[in-house]
């Protein structure tokens, strides 16, 4: 089973920056694909990143594309999510997710709290 911990939530003023950490158990190559999703009080889990193995290929949901980046780093297994000019509507649970053989792996999910 693949096992995903992520790091790197906190408290950000508006207009922070903050990165956020995937740990993967095993190689990326082994998984098709790598996706963070955020989920606010109330409201249901968003696609906000994803990445495929295949290419490197990215795509962002439309709230957050010129602000957010997904990256990743083979040799540390490793999913990056870059978030600069955050917006209390940022604020959510995140969750780092992989894709492998019609599965879906979650981590335990990080706490991004946006608030002056």
């Amino acid at each position: 089973q693949v096992q995903l911990v992520e790091s790197g939530g906190g408290l950000v003023q508006p207009g922070g920056s903050l990165r956020l950490s995937c740990a993967a158990s095993g190689s990326l190559l082994s998984v098709n694909a790598m996706r963070w999703y955020r989920q606010a009080p109330g409201k249901q889990r968003e696609l906000v990143a994803a990445i495929t193995t295949s290419r490197g290929s990215t795509n962002y949901a439309d709230s957050v594309k010129g602000r957010f980046t997904i990256s990743r780093d083979n040799a540390k297994n490793t999913v990056y999510l870059q978030m600069i000019s955050l917006k209390p509507e940022d604020t959510a649970v995140y969750y780092c997710n992989a894709v492998q053989a019609a599965q879906n792996y979650w981590g335990q999910g990080t706490q991004v709290t946006v608030s002056s």
